[in-house]
């Protein structure tokens, strides 16, 4: 009996420790996003993982022989009950830089990191990758010309960024365009930017440029915005026509016809809109097009750029949206052609817009011929001003035959007059472009 209660015992305190052990897991470090430079507030984002949970954390900034910490957690320890943890991976954010620790000099550093799983085993993790602190923001020159802007429209203004930059560009309020290279010059840049529809007239745009570490700089710019009032209008909504658009684009939804409609009409374009905003990272940098842009031929305008619309049902008002185009008509199925050239980044169905293709012009400039009735291109074609692409339409959310025209620049909607005025583009952008 002594015998069996001592195998039991040595059992016990051999096999115990190794039960332990083998229900022990690794632990995981990973960085959510490369970071290269840190600056004096660095957004860093870590993923760290063990399945019985994360004992300690740690994260320093290695310079010059000093640490400095950066980051630290700790959880009490779980050394017998760990194996009844089943934790998933978390997402770890901190901020490091100058602001943790005033001594950081501008240079080389190493940021590591380090964790601690919470099991028998507490077995440690560590990652370390070579970063730059850089605290100090880029420099701006600005060019001296005179910008008159016209609210809806836009401009293109030239400057030069100096030291150590990754992002340039013009803001105007929430909207932010990028900047590019200027043709023949290796310090210069550009920017065609655009002054919305929805920015207050008393909005002022800004040249920035910024670092990897968050470092900013901005610099101001002569400028003159031209304030625009946008029509009103309201729209009289039939059941003929709710029942149309959606049998279309809702054939199994929940609701009666006129809940269905105001999701279509809210939310879809809402996705919708985003959807176009987003082809503005399919364009190319160089310019594609050359000279004014064509108005469809021989077009009776029926709806302008930014008219606000108010919705009116059995003489309720039920909805308020903002038309960010023009609204053409002719003939049904009139030949649609491009307005100048370009590449087609999107041709097919695409919501509220219906039928509807998309021709990038180059540095975020493209147009949008939407309710088409046919499309005779498809993605990847080369176009030319004047070239036939489809035919009008009423798909989507039309209640008759006509072009759904419109223009962005780097996904922010801009009035399509000033394209189609060859005067105003000399003035405005090719007489600033070498």
């Amino acid at each position: 009996m002594k015998k069996i209660l001592l195998a039991i015992v040595l059992v016990v305190l051999f096999a115990g420790p190794l039960v332990l052990l083998l229900l022990s897991s690794e632990t995981a470090l990973r960085l959510e996003t490369p970071v290269r430079v840190i600056g004096v507030k660095t957004a860093v984002q870590v993923q760290v993982s063990n399945p019985h949970g994360i004992r300690r954390m740690a994260v320093w900034l290695e310079q010059g022989g000093v640490r400095y910490s950066m980051y630290e957690s700790a959880e009490p320890a779980a050394r017998f009950w760990f194996w009844r943890k089943k934790e998933p991976p978390r997402q770890v954010s901190f901020v490091a830089g100058k602001s943790r620790a005033a001594a950081l000099r501008d240079g080389k550093a190493r940021l590591v990191m380090e964790a601690q799983g919470n099991d028998f085993r507490a077995r440690t993790a560590s990652l370390a990758v070579d970063v730059d602190v850089n605290t100090r923001p880029p420099a701006l020159s600005v060019d001296g010309a005179q910008h008159y802007i016209n609210q809806g429209g836009a401009e293109l203004v030239v400057f030069t960024p100096s030291g150590y930059w990754t992002e340039a560009g013009v803001r105007v309020g929430k909207y932010a365009f990028r900047s590019y290279p200027m043709p023949g010059s290796t310090t210069e840049r550009f920017s065609l930017f655009g002054f919305p529809w929805d920015v207050p007239a008393d909005a002022v745009p800004v040249v920035y440029a910024r670092n990897p570490a968050g470092a900013e700089a901005r610099a101001r710019f002569w400028f003159k915005v031209f304030p625009k009032k946008f029509r009103s209008r309201e729209l009289e909504l039939s059941d003929a026509f709710l029942q149309k658009v959606t049998d279309e684009m809702d054939p199994s939804g929940d609701g009666d016809l006129l809940a269905r409609f105001l999701r279509i009409n809210g939310d879809l374009r809402r996705k919708n809109n985003q959807d176009l905003a987003d082809l503005r990272l399919k364009s190319e940098e160089k310019v594609l097009w050359s000279g004014p842009f064509l108005q469809l031929g021989n077009s009776k305008v029926e709806s302008q750029f930014a008219d606000s619309r108010t919705y009116v049902y059995k003489g309720k008002v039920v909805d308020h949206q903002t038309h960010l185009g023009f609204d053409l008509a002719v003939t049904q199925h009139v030949p649609v052609v491009a307005a100048n050239d370009g590449r087609v980044v999107h041709a097919g169905n695409l919501g509220i817009y219906g039928n509807c293709i998309v021709v990038d012009h180059g540095y975020a400039l493209q147009s949008i011929y939407a309710h088409l009735s046919a499309i005779d291109v498809q993605p990847g074609d080369a176009v030319k001003k004047g070239q036939p692409m489809g035919k009008s339409g009423a798909t989507g959310l039309a209640g008759g035959d006509h072009l759904h025209f419109s223009m962005q620049l780097d996904g922010a909607p801009v009035n399509p007059v000033e394209w189609w005025d060859e005067h105003w583009i000399q003035d405005h952008v090719l007489s600033k472009l070498k």
